[in-house]
């Protein structure tokens, strides 16, 4: 797997989004990603209890730890690199997290518009 450039939707050099809990489609804590991310997990969002609680609701359980997997489970103001989809189904839902637009990687504008994306932006230039 070759990654994309690691480019956020500003055009400026990725951030990291987390490494505790660690996120990423590379579990390396970017929001990097390559042509066999599919699912295109490319948003750093700001977890809310109501975010969590909707998707579990929609059957992406993130609040439950899965060791097996390595996974400790989300709790609200974990970061974690959200597909682009999810974000904007949560956005139409009215769920919607924050968001940190340096660490969002530009592949996630091919499915939110950048104005989405900044009305939900902690950290606007």
């Amino acid at each position: 797997m070759t990654k994309l450039p690691s480019v956020n939707v500003l055009g400026g050099t990725l951030a990291p989004c987390s490494t505790a809990p660690l996120t990423g489609f590379f579990r390396d804590g970017s929001c990097d990603t390559c042509a066999e991310d599919h699912g295109s997990h490319t948003v750093c969002a700001v977890m809310t209890a109501e975010f969590l609680a909707h998707s579990k609701y929609l059957g992406n359980d993130l609040s439950t730890p899965r060791p097996e997997f390595a996974f400790p489970g989300l709790k609200p103001g974990d970061r974690w690199c959200l597909c682009a989809a999810r974000f904007l189904q949560a956005h139409g839902e009215g769920v919607a997290p924050q968001i940190a637009l340096r660490s969002t990687h530009e592949r996630a504008l091919k499915v939110v518009t950048l104005q989405i994306l900044e009305s939900y932006a902690i950290d606007m230039p």
